[in-house]
């Protein structure tokens, strides 16, 4: 190369004859150079792949200890021996409120202009008011794409947010919103929707493997990242019909508080009762159908507990498969070592504990889901970490790991620390969780009469906020005048005890009630400083 160029200022640059000679000469050797810098961005930019389940609990994983033992999920298993388990996460209180937080990196209060609009669960938004991060990411040169379930207003962002989507549109379509598993109005990189028929898990799947594989527009020189949200296993909890015989076994462990009155609890879920002893002694549903708005279905069991966790575990092996054929495309299509593999849900699901059926409630059984990230070539595998951490944690982790500097302020934290060293001790922030209802942004503002709240009216579950130290969980119910929670998470995993109402945990109560007010105010929350009077302890 040296004396190729010693022998160009010889050259008469103005013949074009010596200027095709040097073109032939030095144009392989740059087309190298670039391609080895292209192929070197490509490898340290990586692809993001999210997995992101509905209602499901950690208990439905089979490598959570608190899962039955009948309870299998080999590819999700898999996914978290080749990574890092989070042992305490808790996404959000329910499905449109955790989506929100997902797309904008904020708690609730925090989403301005979101806002419920029109037949349950039509919803709005304004983007320039509140914008998604997937359009940064777009400008960034990411390709994004999501498949699956959309809750967050009748806007999908199509061709602002995502370069490719293929979405069931509850917000957009009410009268369709029930259809979680079969029958979906599916919206295809627009607004217009096309009736699908199949199996809604299987439908998902396949279109998010055909992406990865390739298709749908996929570019090869751009690192993707890829929002797969299934509607699985919401209510009516539907298994594929291949599944329909397995785990024909099942039994759970029937939760101590599955009956009321529960001493030291809110109102609330001091006398929730969704659960009755039925003639053969096992609890059953009182109301004797699924609660949720829009769901309606079959019972393919039976209505005892036993019958219906195996009916909700069934619907979580068409899951699994398609978690183990994702993987398997990353893999055939040599994307799998610079793949972020994050499989995560919106919240948990109770069946039985503090006797709910239901989510919104902030209590481990209800809301507490799985959370794996894996990424073998750049983080250890097989580990668990313990750390609580939540929904807005994960924006600016994906910032990171793509290499960006965060758009704006986020109210979550770069979990990377605990990827890099999942069993850290120096880690001491604290998760803040708020439930606000069906309200967003400036309509948190103040916290308003529960009687005003749709949630409220139908479940009963006020607003609150809930700190998770490594210990201890602090709840504040935001009704006047009612108690507030503490749990001793290491000695009573089952929040039985309610260490608040104890004139000896006095102090503890003191600082985990100071720590709340200071996760709010760094949060900007506007009701911080103005949340009710609680009951003196």
């Amino acid at each position: 190369m040296t004396r190729q160029l010693e022998l160009t200022h010889s050259f008469n640059f103005q013949h074009p004859a010596n200027v095709k000679l040097l073109i032939s000469k030095f144009l392989p050797a740059l087309a190298i150079v670039f391609l080895t810098t292209q192929v070197s961005a490509q490898e340290t930019t990586p692809n993001i792949l999210f997995i992101f389940t509905d209602d499901q609990s950690h208990r439905s994983v089979s490598c959570y200890p608190e899962s039955p033992d009948w309870v299998k999920t080999p590819n999700i298993d898999s996914l978290a021996a080749r990574g890092i388990r989070f042992a305490n996460c808790y996404m959000g209180s329910w499905c449109m409120g955790s989506r929100a937080t997902l797309l904008t990196g904020h708690q609730t209060y925090g989403v301005n202009s979101m806002r419920m609009q029109g037949e349950y669960p039509g919803s709005e938004y304004d983007h320039e008011k509140c914008p998604f991060w997937p359009a940064v990411f777009r400008k960034k040169g990411y390709q994004t794409a999501q498949v699956g379930k959309w809750h967050t207003g009748t806007d999908n962002g199509f061709g602002r947010d995502w370069d490719f989507q293929k979405v069931w549109n509850r917000p957009a379509f009410p009268e369709n919103a029930g259809n979680y598993f079969k029958e979906q109005l599916i919206q295809t990189n627009g607004p217009k929707p096309v009736m699908t028929q199949g199996y809604s898990t299987d439908n998902y799947t396949k279109w998010a493997e055909e992406y990865i594989r390739g298709g749908h527009g996929k570019k090869e020189e751009k690192p993707f990242y890829l929002w797969v949200c299934y509607g699985a296993v919401h209510g009516p909890f539907t298994p594929a019909k291949r599944h329909f015989e397995n785990y024909p076994d099942a039994k759970v462990k029937i939760p101590a508080d599955v009956y009321p009155p529960r001493k030291g609890k809110p109102e609330y879920s001091r006398n929730k009762e969704q659960w009755v002893k039925g003639s053969n002694g096992l609890p059953v549903l009182k109301a004797g159908r699924f609660a949720g708005r829009t769901v309606t279905g079959k019972f393919i069991h039976g209505t005892d507990i036993h019958s219906l966790e195996r009916q909700y575990n069934q619907g979580v092996l068409a899951i699994d498969e398609g978690v183990g054929k994702l993987i398997k495309a990353l893999k055939e299509t040599g994307q799998y070592d610079n793949t972020l593999i994050v499989f995560g849900a919106d919240q948990g699901i109770a069946w039985g504990q503090k006797g709910f059926q239901m989510k919104l409630a902030p209590y481990d059984g209800t809301i507490r889901g799985p959370l794996i990230v894996s990424m073998p070539k750049k983080f250890p595998s097989g580990k668990v970490c313990p750390k609580p951490v939540g929904g807005a944690d994960l924006v600016p982790t994906f910032f990171k790991a793509a290499g960006l500097e965060l758009p704006w302020k986020m109210h979550g934290r770069d979990l990377t620390p605990l990827l890099e060293k999942p069993e850290r001790k120096d880690w001491k922030k604290p998760l803040l969780l708020a439930h606000t209802g069906m309200s967003f942004g400036e309509d948190c503002d103040e916290v308003i009469d529960m009687n005003d709240d749709p949630i409220y009216q139908k479940q009963r579950v006020p607003w609150w906020v809930s700190l998770r130290t490594d210990r201890y969980k602090y709840i504040r119910n935001l009704l006047p005048g009612e108690t507030e929670e503490i749990y001793d998470m290491k000695k009573d995993p089952d929040e039985l005890v309610n260490l608040a109402m104890q004139d000896k945990h006095l102090n503890l109560l003191r600082k985990l009630r100071k720590k709340t007010i200071s996760e709010l105010e760094r949060t900007d929350c506007a009701f911080a400083r103005k949340m009710p009077a609680v009951r003196k302890p």
